[in-house]
C-alpha cells in the first residue's frame, strides 16, 4: 500500500514539476522583470544596503520584526539542504550547464520575490493575537477578491510545512548526525524537537531574533569554507566558467560515472533545482515579509528580493564551484555525498565531511524554524487564531517523529504540495501586476531620486 502511494505521488510530482510549471514560474519572473523595468538589476545595490545596513531614519511602523529579521526568517526557510544536495543533483543529472540555468532562474526569480513581498505588505492584516498576517492567502482574497484561492493556497502550504519544512528536514539531520557522529536517530529527534519548541513557542518575534543570529553565522561559515576551496583551486576558475557556459547550450557527453545530458535536460534540472532552492513564485517567503516593521511595501520588497540573490546566485554558485573545481562531478556520486566528496578532496582529514555535516544541520534546522511560521499562518487563516498554540506544539512533536521514520511517502507528498502552492500564488501575481507596478513607481518617485 505504502509503496503504491509513493509511486502515485511520484508520478503526480513529475507532472506538477514538469515543463509547464517550470515555464510558468520562470515566465512569470520574466513578465514581472519587464513590467518593473528590471528592478532587480537597477536596484540590487540599494536593496542590499536596505537589507544589511541599519537605517537610522526609519520611523516606528506597524509590524512584528525588523526588515533584517524578516529577511533572515525567509532565508532560514530557503537556505536548506537544496543548497548542498540540490546543486549536486542538478549537476550530476544535467551536467555543469545546469548551474547557468540556476542563475537564470535566480535572476528572474528576484523580480517574483520582490512582487510577492509588495503584495504581502500591502494587503496584510493585524490578527486577534496582535501580530501581522499576510501572504498569498490575503492578497488573493483582499486584492484579487478570490478567497477560495487563498483557502486553496493555505491548505497546500500547511501540508507542505509538515513535509518539506519539518519531517524531511529533521530526517536529513538525523541521517547526517548518525553517519558522522554515530548519534541514534531518536536522540537527534528529541534534541531537534526541544530546540524547535524553545524558539517557535515564542512566535514570530522569537523566530526573528534567533534566525537573525543563526542565519548569518551559518551562511558565513559555509561561504567561508567554500571560498577557501575555490581559492585552493583558483587556477580552475576560468575553466569552470567555460564549462558552465558551454554546456548550458550544448549537450554534455557521457564521461566517467556521468550518463550524459541533452540540453533540455540541462535546462530542466537547472530551473527545477533553482526554483526548489529559492522558492521564488511558491508564495512561502511573502508570509515572513508581511511581518516586517514597515509602512512601505516596496521597501520590504527590495529587502526580500535579496533573499533569492543570496540563496541562488551566491550560495548555490559556491557549492557548484566547489564541485566543479574538484573535478568529481562526473564521479557517479550525487546529492550530499558528492558535495562531501568535493569538500574532502581539498581539505585534510575529515574536515570536508564535518563542514558539510554541520552545514546540513544548521541549514535544515533553520528551515524548520522558517517553515514553522509559514505553516502557522496558513493554519491560522484556515482555522483561526485559536489553532495557533496547538499547532506549534504539534509541529514540535512531528519534528521528533520525522527524525525516526522512513519518509519516502512524505518526500513525495511534500514535493506535490510544494509545487501546487505556486498555482494560486502565480494567479495572484499576474492578476495584481498593475498594483505592483503602481506601488513601485510611487516609491521610487518619492524615495529614490
Amino acid at each position: 500500500m505504502g509503496e503504491g502511494l509513493v509511486e502515485v505521488f511520484g508520478r503526480v510530482s513529475s507532472w506538477v514539476w514538469g515543463p509547464p510549471m517550470l515555464v510558468l514560474l520562470v515566465g512569470t519572473g520574466i513578465y514581472l522583470t519587464v513590467l518593473l523595468r528590471g528592478v532587480q538589476l537597477r536596484s540590487l545595490g540599494y536593496s542590499l544596503w536596505l537589507a544589511l545596513v541599519k537605517r537610522k531614519e526609519d520611523k516606528p511602523s506597524e509590524g512584528d520584526i525588523s526588515h533584517f529579521q524578516a529577511l533572515m526568517t525567509a532565508l532560514a526557510a530557503t537556505v536548506g539542504t537544496g543548497n548542498i544536495a540540490g546543486v549536486a543533483t542538478a549537476i550530476t543529472t544535467g551536467g555543469p550547464g545546469a548551474l547557468f540555468w540556476m542563475w537564470i532562474t535566480g535572476l528572474f526569480g528576484m523580480a517574483t520575490k520582490y512582487s510577492e513581498a509588495v503584495l504581502a505588505v500591502k494587503f496584510r492584516v493585524r490578527d486577534k493575537l496582535g501580530t501581522m498576517s499576510g501572504g498569498p492567502m490575503y492578497y488573493l482574497s483582499k486584492g484579487l477578491g478570490q478567497r477560495w484561492l487563498g483557502v486553496v493556497f493555505a491548505i497546500f502550504a500547511s501540508i507542505a510545512a509538515f513535509g518539506i519544512g519539518n519531517m524531511v528536514q529533521s530526517n536529513s539531520v538525523a541521517d547526517a548526525v548518525e553517519a558522522t557522529f554515530n548519534v541514534p536517530f531518536w536522540a537527534t529527534g528529541l534534541i531537534l524537537a526541544v530546540a524547535t519548541g524553545l524558539v517557535i513557542l515564542g512566535g514570530i518575534k522569537s523566530i526573528g531574533r534567533v534566525t537573525a543570529l543563526l542565519v548569518p553565522v551559518m551562511i558565513i561559515f559555509y561561504m567561508g569554507a567554500s571560498l577557501i576551496i575555490v581559492a585552493i583551486n583558483y587556477q580552475r576558475i576560468p575553466e569552470i566558467f567555460l564549462l558552465v557556459l558551454k554546456h548550458a547550450f550544448t549537450p554534455t557527453a557521457a564521461v566517467g560515472g556521468f550518463a550524459g545530458a541533452a540540453v533540455m535536460l540541462t535546462i530542466r534540472m537547472g530551473v527545477a533545482r533553482g526554483v526548489f532552492s529559492n522558492e521564488s513564485g511558491l508564495g512561502s517567503a511573502p508570509i515572513a515579509a508581511a511581518a516586517a516593521k514597515t509602512d512601505e511595501p516596496v521597501r520590504q520588497a527590495l529587502v526580500s528580493m535579496t533573499q533569492t540573490f543570496i540563496d541562488t546566485l551566491v550560495i548555490c554558485s559556491l557549492t557548484g564551484f566547489v564541485i566543479l573545481s574538484s573535478g568529481l562531478w562526473s564521479s557517479g556520486e550525487t546529492g550530499a555525498e558528492l558535495t562531501t566528496l568535493a569538500f574532502s578532496s581539498a581539505l585534510p582529514g575529515n574536515v570536508g565531511g564535518l563542514i558539510v555535516t554541520i552545514g546540513l544541520i544548521l541549514f535544515a534546522y533553520s528551515t524548520i524554524l522558517g517553515w514553522s511560521y509559514y505553516g502557522e499562518k496558513s493554519i491560522e487563516y484556515l482555522l483561526g487564531e485559536r489553532a495557533v498554540y496547538p499547532y506549534r506544539m504539534f509541529f514540535c512533536i512531528v519534528v521528533g517523529f520525522g527524525a525516526v521514520f522512513k519518509l519516502q511517502l512524505v518526500w513525495s507528498l511534500a514535493d506535490v504540495m510544494n509545487g501546487l502552492m505556486a498555482l494560486p500564488n502565480l494567479v495572484g501575481l499576474l492578476g495584481l501586476g498593475g498594483v505592483i507596478a503602481w506601488e513601485t513607481r510611487r516609491y521610487f518617485r518619492i524615495y529614490v531620486k
